[in-house]
């Protein structure tokens, strides 16, 4: 059994591994800021410490994982170094973890958490597997043939990595504090397409990934006969979405997502084809599908009265487009209302016009103040250069919830990958004090 000490151990990622360890009967405790984090519920729950960032937290026989938004000037790290003490960034020692099993990466510029979540559920339906996923969520399972993770392409740290399969659901530009550019993202992920040891399940809507080489079979999966992998007879009811699944221009069989949304059927087309290569029994796989219950923030509801509060991670224009249409399609006859929270000023400057393009989509728009990060907490703009580019955006903040009274009926989007949370959390408290009168 190793001691294991996690330097910001409520990052999402952090988060996941740390309560992998645990599960493996390793000790493990970490640190991180004292303001509340939705990633450390789950810490708490498995009798995991979490401790206020110090020195004192380091102890001979300790391996430190260092978190890769903490610089190596960190007291934590000053003091593991003075003792000598093993220390191994955060995506290094996931590649050393991955190894062990039959590995399944998930990456792209967007809908990593979701299809990493599906695909860990669904897998386990038949096989045990092991998952790390970018919701703050880890299970370390004894004896496991598999292991699912999200693996980030962000200062390109999913090259550390060497996965027997690797899906990938899209190229974007995103990190701009990082990328120069789509071509800087693209190059990454054909460096990581090199890494892949089995084979390659990309999207072939992808005009990138439509492009990328590799030394092992790359298998596209779409909404068109064009693709390897592809859904055909498409049907949406009031229990989810059901479709026909073919393999090489061969009827494969007949699904059910209890989720709503084309990126929805993208993403169980692709763990689909997992399953398959790996002859995975798809009586099992049809089961798990139709129980998966999504991941924490990604399109996440609570009923309010006749209004439907969404919880969801969305911070990019394109995931901002994917859960406006979740909302619309399995909600047709509510107003769409959006609230959103820009995560970090260079990605806000970055995609302004896409931002108020996206959003335009609602039927209204609410905007909280930018949110920044430990890397950048502060920027040129300011809010009021997004409200000036959409027609009735309004600022909202956790004291102003009361202007979601307008829509008694609606479907209220809560976005972004800050701490808006906040605000739905005080619109939810000041809509209980509402109806207690």
């Amino acid at each position: 059994m190793t001691h294991y000490h996690f330097v910001g151990i409520k990052g999402s990622g952090m988060s996941s591994l740390a309560q992998i360890m645990h599960d493996l009967s390793h000790e493990v405790q970490g640190s991180d800021i004292d303001q509340y984090v939705f990633t450390e519920v789950a810490l708490k729950n498995k009798g995991i410490k979490v401790l206020p960032f110090s020195a004192e937290n380091i102890h001979e026989g300790m391996t430190v994982i260092q978190g890769n938004a903490f610089p190596d000037t960190h007291e934590e790290i000053v003091r593991a170094r003075d003792l000598n003490l093993e220390i191994i960034r955060y995506h290094d020692f996931l590649a050393h973890v991955i190894n062990q099993y039959t590995s399944v990466a998930v990456t792209g510029a967007h809908g990593k958490t979701s299809t990493t979540g599906l695909l860990s559920h669904v897998m386990n339906g038949d096989k045990k597997t092991s998952f790390l996923i970018g919701d703050g969520t880890g299970l370390g399972i004894p004896a496991s043939d598999y292991f699912a993770f999200e693996a980030c392409e962000y200062r390109r740290h999913f090259l550390s990595y060497h996965p027997d399969y690797a899906i990938m659901t899209n190229v974007d530009f995103d990190h701009p504090d990082y990328f120069k550019d789509i071509d800087d993202v693209f190059s990454a992920f054909q460096e990581m397409a090199a890494n892949v040891k089995k084979a390659i399940i990309a999207w072939g809507g992808d005009e990138y990934l439509r492009k990328l080489s590799a030394d092992v079979p790359i298998y596209y999966y779409g909404l068109d006969s064009e693709n390897d992998i592809y859904a055909q007879n498409i049907q949406i009811s009031d229990v989810g979405t059901q479709f026909d699944v073919y393999i090489k221009g061969q009827y494969y069989d007949t699904f059910l997502s209890p989720q709503y949304g084309d990126h929805n059927i993208l993403n169980a087309l692709a763990v689909i084809a997992v399953c398959y290569f790996e002859g995975l029994d798809v009586e099992n796989i049809k089961e798990a599908l139709e129980t998966f219950g999504g991941v924490k923030r990604r399109f996440n509801e609570t009923e309010l009265g006749d209004q439907v509060l969404v919880d969801d991670y969305a911070h990019h224009p394109r995931e901002i487009n994917a859960t406006i249409e979740s909302a619309r399609k399995k909600y047709p006859n509510k107003k769409v209302i959006s609230v959103f929270q820009p995560h970090t000023f260079t990605r806000t400057k970055a995609f302004l016009d896409e931002f108020a393009e996206s959003l335009s989509e609602s039927d209204h728009v609410f905007l909280c103040d930018i949110f920044g990060s430990i890397r950048e907490n502060s920027g040129e703009l300011t809010i009021q250069d997004l409200i000036d580019r959409i027609d009735g955006a309004e600022l909202i903040s956790e004291d102003t919830v009361d202007q979601l009274d307008d829509y008694p009926s609606a479907v209220i989007l809560f976005m972004g990958a800050g701490d808006i949370q906040k605000v739905l959390r005080a619109y939810t408290a000041h809509a209980g004090k509402i109806s207690e009168f």
